[in-house]
């Protein structure tokens, strides 16, 4: 068994402390009178339907846009199926109301699949279709730009001296770095995929200038969304010709660079990217995009994927029990304020323009740091108890280290980062395996990935093949299957040969199979033969491919499921139920009882720990469990371990109050837990659990949750008196309810009650 290192250096005590937390800092290290912030709140993944615009306000539309500015959502344009429109609505997130929007000057003409963006105080609008769609007539695209400023609702015509981006509908638009950039698009005859950019900061010496794109550039595509996030745009999906796929691309913007987002890394189990579709909405908050709606293989669907850029990974959000569900729709709009995603209008079944307004609560969670801190003990090598000697020449790999087969040569883990007194480590020989593909494996075991080497070229999926080898070996299904889906992405015309070879020679047999049926593919088969490769190839495989070419064996399909192996949460949710038990090495004393752990996965999760461990390690082994001055209950305790073993923040809401302050004491890599603590404590305080969490917040001195509970205990008292957990309450927290109860009768109550007497 592998033990885990220790993560990047932290100090022990930090002083910075994690936002909506107040400390009294009067005594070292304790944590006084906590403050929740407790207050409104709105459910999370909620979707909420607003009121609709009325008719005599505003048109029901399709193909319109909407911003946001400040409080308020603008809608400019569209169509309601019979004429194009040019009129501006706002709708008052607040008081949630609609009205027409003052406007002078003269607006832009009438028409729908423009673009719309804000920068500073003004809206701005490029192109778009206009004319009479109900005579057909004057219809053309538009290349015009026009500013409208909220402050004074003035219309103006940007008028742009030298070239113009042709003019064009349905195309992307954002703001970055003070300019608007335009980028593919529809002009009438033909799909664009150009882009163009003009700098909105200077009015009388703006121009356009066309972008030299390099990299892996979109196709010429239309009626597709673009955002912004982490200083890149991305466009997902949308029309290409007769083809419409769900691609996902992100264009840098300081290097002018697109690149295509694969997602054929994704393990078979994992959720899928959006089925392709076009005139669907994209936004972007925190690290995520969120996408909804558009025409999917000829249906409306309505559910919202998220696709999280940090770890490259697409989900579908389940929304909240009490949400009101928007049906499926195409040509809607989409903007974000605060943390919430509004959506507007759009066509809906049978061709009926929607004047529908709904809200979409984002959750605002700091992201899972898991697999980044368990790579770290990867990066750093402490806590190593095990050496790796590879291959016949004895390579070594101290304990998941790799020696010639990386760059940089040789790395050796000086003496000095291993805790003093630690035990010799165990040397294991692997002459089966060799140093680079082992250390792709052992960065799997600890990250659940793998850095993936240049998608193709020859050398770097005869790596991953190694690596499938090693994985057969080692019986890690969910590795066998990361490596499948990456070499069987990567084979082309240009390497087939090659990793047919390689497979036949390695007994890869599943890889094999692929290769042949590439090569004899119709549309390959004349062009692989014809290579100086095909030539060099041995005997046996060439007579092979020829008699897969004249006689192509049976399909066979097997009914059982792939065996997706477990990801590194379940399997360090089973290492804390038992299975790592026989590997735990310290002792964690929770009001004297004892409760076994691993030091290594400690120090990953924990800064409080790892300089613990690391500096002064206690003599006899054992570590006395407290969040400051307060010991938590051992349920409590143990949702502290699920959340530092695996990551998980299920717990009973009155674990919340106990480990709230947990991230700013133990030192863990954000305020994750805190953040999930807060929002079960807001949703759960229901009658039934009010007695245990007012306890609770005794305990840890949350007076706000403290007066929240009792406000509920007073205003339910008939039903919370009848709890058996009443008459367990300690006497000071009884007076503190009779106390409340007495505050809370009026003084007629009083008269009336003194009359009964």
């Amino acid at each position: 068994m592998i033990q885990l290192d220790e993560f990047a250096t932290m100090s022990c005590k930090s002083t910075k402390v994690a936002p909506s937390v107040d400390f009294d800092h009067s005594c070292s290290d304790s944590v006084e009178y906590l403050t929740l912030n407790f207050g409104p709140f709105e459910t999370v993944h909620r979707w909420r339907r607003l009121p609709p615009c009325d008719e005599f306000v505003g048109a029901r539309r399709s193909k319109h846009t909407v911003v946001a500015y400040r409080d308020a959502i603008y809608v400019f344009g569209g169509d309601n199926g019979k004429n194009m429109l040019n009129d501006l609505l706002r709708f008052d997130v607040k008081d949630c109301s609609w009205c027409r929007a003052f406007t002078t000057g003269t607006p832009p003409a009438p028409r729908y699949h423009h673009s719309a963006v804000v920068y500073g105080s003004s809206m701005f609008v490029f192109g778009g279709y206009t004319g009479d769609i109900y005579s057909n007539s004057n219809l053309k695209n538009k290349n015009d730009l026009f500013e409208y400023k909220f402050a004074t609702g003035q219309w103006t015509e940007w008028k742009v001296e030298g070239s113009l981006p042709v003019a064009r509908s349905a195309h992307g638009a954002t703001v970055y770095s003070d300019k608007l950039w335009i980028f593919a698009g529809y002009d009438g005859n033909a799909r664009l995929n150009d882009m163009w950019t003009i700098s909105l900061q200077d009015r009388e010496h703006a121009c356009w200038e066309e972008i030299d794109q390099s990299g892996e550039i979109p196709p010429s595509c239309c009626n597709f969304p673009v955002a912004v996030c982490r200083d890149k745009m991305f466009v997902f999906s949308g029309q290409s010709g007769a083809k419409i796929t769900n691609n996902l691309f992100q264009f840098e913007f300081k290097g002018h660079m697109w690149t295509r987002i694969p997602t054929e890394h994704l393990l078979r189990g994992s959720p899928p990217p959006p089925q392709r579709r076009y005139g669907h909405t994209m936004v972007a908050f925190d690290r995520h995009l969120y996408v909804f709606g558009g025409a999917a293989d000829n249906t409306l669907p309505n559910e919202l994927h998220c696709y999280d850029v940090d770890s490259q990974s697409w989900e579908v959000i389940h929304p909240s029990l009490d949400s009101e569900m928007p049906s499926g729709r195409l040509f809607h709009a989409a903007a974000v304020i605060q943390d919430a995603m509004y959506i507007f209008g759009g066509t809906v079944d049978n061709n009926v323009r929607s004047g529908e307004m709904y809200r979409f609560q984002f959750s605002c969670y700091p992201k899972c740091t898991l697999h980044e801190d368990y790579g770290k003990l990867w990066e750093n090598r402490q806590f190593c108890d095990v050496e790796f000697i590879l291959g016949e020449k004895a390579k070594h790999d101290s304990s998941e280290e790799s020696d010639e087969g990386t760059a940089g040569g040789p790395r050796d883990i000086p003496a000095g980062n291993r805790p003093s007194g630690t035990q010799p480590m165990l040397e294991v020989s692997i002459r089966e395996a060799e140093a680079q593909p082992f250390e792709v494996l052992m960065q799997f075991l600890y990250t659940d990935k793998i850095q993936y080497p240049r998608r193709g070229h020859v050398q770097d999926v005869l790596l991953i093949m190694d690596v499938y080898k090693l994985a057969l070996s080692f019986k890690l299904s969910r590795l066998e299957q990361l490596c499948v889906q990456y070499i069987e992405a990567s084979v082309d015309l240009q390497n087939v040969l090659s990793v047919c070879e390689n497979a036949n020679k390695l007994q890869l047999d599943q890889l094999k199979e692929h290769c042949l049926n590439f090569v004899v593919k119709e549309s390959h088969f004349n062009q692989v033969i014809m290579t100086k490769e095909f030539e060099r190839l041995s005997t046996p495989l060439i007579v092979e491919i020829v008699r897969r070419k004249q006689q192509p064996p049976p399909r066979l399909y097997s009914d059982q499921p792939v065996d997706i192996g477990t990801s590194l949460v379940q399997d360090m949710k089973a290492y804390l139920e038992g299975g790592g038990l026989e590997f735990c090495n310290i002792i964690l004393l929770l009001d004297g009882h004892p409760r076994p752990a691993h030091q290594a996965i400690l120090a990953a999760r924990s800064s409080y720990f790892e300089a613990m461990f690391r500096s002064f390690m206690p003599e006899d082994g054992q570590v006395n469990i407290s969040i400051g001055e307060m010991v938590p209950s051992k349920q409590a305790f143990e949702s502290m371990l699920r959340y530092i073993y695996y990551g998980d923040v299920n717990m009973p809401p009155e674990d919340s109050l106990y480990l709230f302050a947990a991230p700013y004491y133990y030192g863990f890599s954000n305020n994750r837990l805190q953040a999930y603590c807060k929002q079960n404590l807001e949703m759960n305080v229901t009658v039934e659990n009010v007695l245990q969490i007012l306890e609770a917040a005794d305990k840890t001195q949350a007076l706000d949750m403290k007066k929240h509970c009792l406000h509920i205990i007073v205003h339910q008292f008939i039903k919370v008196s009848k709890l058996p957990n009443l008459r367990s309450l300690s006497q000071l927290l009884l007076l503190d309810i009779i106390e409340s109860l007495a505050t809370h009768i009026s003084d007629k109550q009083c008269a009336e009650m003194g009359s009964d007497i």
